[in-house]
């Protein structure tokens, strides 16, 4: 058995090896055979070593969740049954619109969220939450466009704990303006669109996300908890889901993200 000393500094060195290429905006490859890890949780402890690090390096404070792999068609096309967690940093948060460079990201996508902020804890504990006991720490629901980046070489290959290493995928966020009175709204039959220079490159709906968005939230809240990590904190934010296939951009392109009742989003992709 591997002791938690050995286990930490194997953590580490993990993340040192994927900060560097990430900071580089080179693709990341396998880990060298020793580091990789070989299971959800190791990939979860190198995460945690990972955003120190990316901290320390300017990214900015981790204020922000994102999950990924909660909908049919992101676990289709991503090829993964089931969802993934990752955080999001101070430094990568735009709000309403944005306009960010095509040269600073590997392969730079958007996908189409509907996001919540947090107005209580939801701290560990050794019972479930359920989508209707996380609904009370929700204080206001949001559109929110993620920013994923395929930095990786071959991510089919790589291995779910890695990805999960490297917060699978995230490059940052564009919020919406909060809705505080979101207890009016039906989430799950909320309808989001995105469209590429004016042409609507998919749509979806809340419910796709395990059937309503609060029960990602209700799947984050129990992870962290599974997997030893800090439970959810007042003030943060969760991305809980694309609801469109992610849409990758090219230098130019203009985006528009719409949720119903949440409001739009726009994005552009400068040269």
């Amino acid at each position: 058995m591997t002791s938690p000393i050995k286990s930490l500094i194997k953590s580490q060195q993990a993340a040192r090896a994927l900060l560097s290429q990430r900071l580089a905006l080179e693709p990341i490859t396998t880990l060298p055979e020793d580091l990789i890890p070989q299971t959800i949780s190791e990939g979860y402890a190198i995460q945690s070593a990972l955003n120190s690090f990316l901290t320390h390096a300017g990214m900015g404070e981790q204020v922000g969740h994102k999950i990924g792999c909660t909908t049919p068609v992101m676990q289709a096309f991503i090829g993964i049954d089931h969802p993934c967690a990752g955080r999001i940093f101070s430094q990568t948060v735009m709000h309403g619109s944005a306009r960010i460079p095509h040269g600073g990201f590997v392969k730079v996508g958007v996908e189409c969220e509907i996001a919540v902020q947090l107005a209580h804890d939801l701290p560990a504990q050794a019972s479930a939450y359920t989508r209707d006991s996380v609904a009370a720490a929700v204080g206001a629901v949001m559109a929110a466009i993620e920013l994923v980046d395929e930095r990786y070489e071959n991510y089919r290959t790589l291995g779910i704990p890695t990805l999960i290493g490297d917060d699978f995928f995230n490059a940052g966020c564009v919020l919406g303006k909060p809705v505080f009175d979101w207890q009016s709204l039906d989430l799950a039959a909320l309808v989001g669109r995105t469209t590429i220079n004016g042409v609507e490159a998919g749509r979806g709906t809340g419910a796709l996300v395990m059937g309503h968005p609060f029960n990602a939230l209700a799947w984050l809240a129990n992870s962290r908890a599974e997997y030893g990590q800090p439970g959810l904190q007042a003030g943060e934010f969760i991305l809980l889901g694309s609801v469109v296939e992610t849409k990758w951009l090219q230098a130019g392109d203009e985006v528009s993200i719409e949720i119903d009742q949440l409001g739009s989003l726009q994005l552009s992709v400068d040269a």
